[in-house]
């Protein structure tokens, strides 16, 4: 209850007439100004569906205006290399109809297209949607043009295979680091006569010479596939298994991850199944005891202030979740490391 007469009068005149683009404090005030049109809105649930409503370059990295891009959200619809249930092609346009992402990040502070330039460009065009190889350059052939223009990538898988080859333009000129959160290493050898599968990107990703193991971290690790995973500790990776989330805290945990990667470029790699299927059941790979979403999302947020070059959200299977909370979650990452890679971005541009 309104303390005094003269209080509940003050708020009257301030607020009694005010409309919903009305608002005072100067960083919310820049906020509703990219957001409002005279007194209305954007509807969330019209129009041609694109990540939070971004412009859409149909064109992709052949559009007018695509190098002037801070960022770029793109899809790899691709999931020729899951060992288990597949689905996870259309994750991308999950995730693009979601609803109400954005358009502020509360705990980092931040409405991102306020301070980058971004769009989604599409998806990646695959020559042929039976050959995992063939896909794999497409997806490297594609990257490697986002990389030339000077544009950070911020994809939508896919099974997680596709790091691998977004990895291999990422890291031509000089090794990343990489923020890696999973239910799953994904340091496995080849099988089957394919070194393009999702279990084993990050193996295949530092003996392409891509990506520095001493300045990898895997969050969120767990399950029966513990045995296929040597790679990461014989190279010099960090695990963070989801019990030691639970035991020491996502503090701690953001503490040593900030730790290992260091002020190097560094990319962000989320798997959907790092969080548990409790909170985020549609996926292929699901695995018990993971880490509950508001966990995800923190780490990531402890992020803020690396040298990020990119970041993917992969393993989204929407079919095998009838509740939506699987993508809900997809959007909200993918949302999350984008206002860490426009951070990124304007920390670095010339005073």
């Amino acid at each position: 209850m309104v303390d005094s007469a003269s209080e509940l009068e003050r708020l009257r005149r301030k607020y009694g007439d005010a409309q919903g683009a009305d608002v005072h404090d100067p960083a919310f005030k820049k906020v509703v100004e990219g957001q409002f049109h005279g007194d209305h809105r954007s509807k969330p649930y019209s129009g041609v569906a694109t990540f939070m409503g971004l412009p859409h370059l149909a064109d992709g990295v052949a559009a007018p205006g695509f190098a002037d891009l801070d960022v770029a959200v793109l899809g790899v619809p691709m999931d020729l290399g899951v060992t288990n249930r597949p689905g996870c092609r259309f994750g991308p346009r999950g995730v693009r109809q979601i609803e109400r992402i954005g358009p502020y990040e509360h705990v980092l502070g931040v409405a991102p297209t306020n301070i980058v330039k971004a769009a989604d460009i599409g998806d990646v065009p695959f020559r042929s949607r039976f050959d995992l190889e063939k896909s794999h350059a497409d997806i490297e052939e594609y990257f490697d043009k986002i990389v030339a223009a000077g544009v950070l990538p911020l994809s939508v898988g896919g099974d997680h295979s596709i790091t691998q080859s977004i990895l291999r333009a990422l890291g031509r000129e000089r090794p990343v680091g990489l923020v890696h959160i999973d239910a799953h290493c994904d340091t496995s050898g080849p099988y089957e006569g394919s070194r393009f599968h999702h279990g084993g990107p990050f193996r295949q990703a530092v003996l392409d010479g891509v990506l520095d193991p001493r300045r990898t971290v895997q969050i969120g690790i767990r399950g029966g596939a513990e045995y296929l995973w040597e790679f990461s500790l014989d190279s010099g990776m960090t695990v963070i298994h989801a019990e030691d989330v639970a035991r020491r805290g996502v503090d701690a945990v953001i503490a040593e991850a900030r730790r290992v990667v260091g002020e190097g470029p560094t990319y962000i790699s989320f798997d959907i199944d790092g969080i548990d299927p409790a909170f985020a059941p549609g996926t292929g790979t699901p695995e018990v005891g993971g880490l509950s979403s508001l966990e995800g999302l923190s780490i990531l947020r402890g992020l803020r202030g690396l040298h990020l070059v990119g970041g993917d959200v992969v393993e989204i299977a929407p079919q095998y979740d009838t509740t939506t909370n699987t993508v809900q979650l997809g959007g909200q990452v993918l949302f999350t490391i984008f206002s860490l890679l426009a951070l990124s971005v304007a920390a670095r541009r010339p005073a």
